[in-house]
């Protein structure tokens, strides 16, 4: 479309609004607004294009933005207030003028008996990690007013989580619409749990979206999705439409989630328990003034199918023992090469090392890549006395094989 075609009829523009929902109560808790042109044959061509093309003269791009939130907000005005009104904003538009224009429309609504706090700017994230310095103190002030400010498409670029904590965002969106049915890449996961422990530290919310399957739902809630935004949930209204639409169904698909997280629980506890009864029995077979190596060998021995290393440290975290490793061919060989390599720099050693202590017995990790084999494996770490514990590393193959423990 001709952005000058589109500027001469800005009448022909209509919002059309994309539901959220929260995971806490399954209701639609509010709305992202999207602009669409309508042509002489009434068909719609959205319009969030335009707010991106760089080439389209920044007069154009400002006045379409202000038009479209006058009419958001001439239909929000008719509701009750009590949901969140997510509305897209350039953020090289706003720096032009500090976001003075906009504040001025946004109190003038005010006056009329607009809430501000139930407002959510949304910016991308790229021009923001960009702007960073020029950005920051601006979304401060505007955030004085009750104003949310939320990042859009986070994690499509590596290197820029950290700037997020020095935007203090009230809410980080993330698109899963890429990701198919049966791919996830491990990377993508790393990323989304390290996205969901941030919004954790600084207080934000992760809003998941683009979800069109039961699949990429399953995928948000996992990964820490506090709200919920794609067709596979709710469409893209003319209007806004009862806050509980798809309590029943989000509530339904929570349930098969909630079941299956909780055979993955049993599973693992089944497989710590069973490494636990076994090591106790292999470790009575063990002299105490007995070589590390010697031990490790008796248990890689006796845990030889589903486990590939095992290796001795003390409480600070160095390696007493060789690694013994798995070969090819299932023999077991000693590799001198790991002793007093220092593993306490590995997230929650310590937190580990404590609870063995405490409670008198195994710990299975969650799932991590290992450096060496490039795989996805799990380690189980049991103490065997208080400043001595030994890891066993148990591969991809065997976890795959085993219902709940991938």
């Amino acid at each position: 479309m001709d952005p000058l075609d589109i500027m001469m009829r800005l009448d022909q523009i209509v919002p059309y609004f994309d539901p959220i929902i929260s995971a806490e109560n399954q209701f639609i808790i509010g709305y992202e607004t999207i602009p669409y042109f309508q042509d002489d044959e009434n068909e719609l061509h959205n319009l969030l294009w335009f707010f991106k093309d760089s080439s389209i003269p920044s007069e154009f791009r400002l006045e379409l933005t202000h038009n479209v939130l006058q009419k958001v907000l001439d239909a929000y005005m008719t509701t009750d207030q009590s949901q969140l009104l997510f509305i897209h904003y350039d953020a090289k538009l706003l720096l032009k003028d500090n976001g003075d224009s906009m504040i001025s429309i946004l109190e003038t609504y005010e006056n009329q008996g607009l809430s501000l706090n139930r407002l959510v700017l949304q910016f991308s994230e790229a021009f923001v990690s960009e702007h960073i310095a020029s950005l920051k103190h601006l979304f401060a002030y505007i955030q004085t007013f009750g104003i949310q400010i939320a990042i859009d498409d986070v994690g499509e670029k590596n290197g820029n989580l950290d700037k997020l904590a020095l935007i203090k965002p009230n809410i980080i969106k993330v698109d899963v619409s890429f990701l198919q049915e049966d791919d996830l890449p491990q990377l993508y996961q790393d990323v989304h749990h390290l996205l969901s422990m941030l919004s954790r530290k600084i207080g934000a919310a992760l809003l998941f979206k683009g979800i069109a399957s039961f699949h990429q739902l399953n995928y948000a809630w996992r990964n820490g999705g506090r709200y919920y935004q794609g067709e596979y949930l709710e469409k893209t209204q003319s209007e806004f439409i009862p806050m509980d639409s798809c309590k029943e169904k989000v509530k339904k698909d929570f349930q098969h989630f909630i079941t299956f997280e909780r055979k993955k629980m049993w599973a693992q506890l089944d497989l710590t328990e069973k490494i636990n009864e076994q090591l106790k029995n292999t470790l009575k077979t063990v002299k105490s003034d007995d070589p590390y190596d010697k031990t490790i060998l008796s248990v890689a021995n006796n845990c030889d199918d589903y486990s590939f290393r095992v290796y001795i440290c003390n409480e600070a975290g160095f390696q007493l023992s060789s690694n013994a490793e798995k070969d090819a061919d299932g023999t077991w060989r000693l590799l001198p090469e790991g002793r007093q390599k220092n593993w306490s720099w590995r997230p929650y050693f310590f937190e580990n090392i404590a609870r063995m202590n405490m409670e008198k017995k195994g710990i299975l990790s969650d799932l991590y890549t290992d450096i060496e084999r490039d795989e996805r494996i799990r380690t189980y770490s049991y103490p065997i006395s208080s400043d001595r514990f030994i890891f066993i590393d148990i591969p991809y193959d065997f976890l795959f094989e085993q219902e709940g423990l991938l």
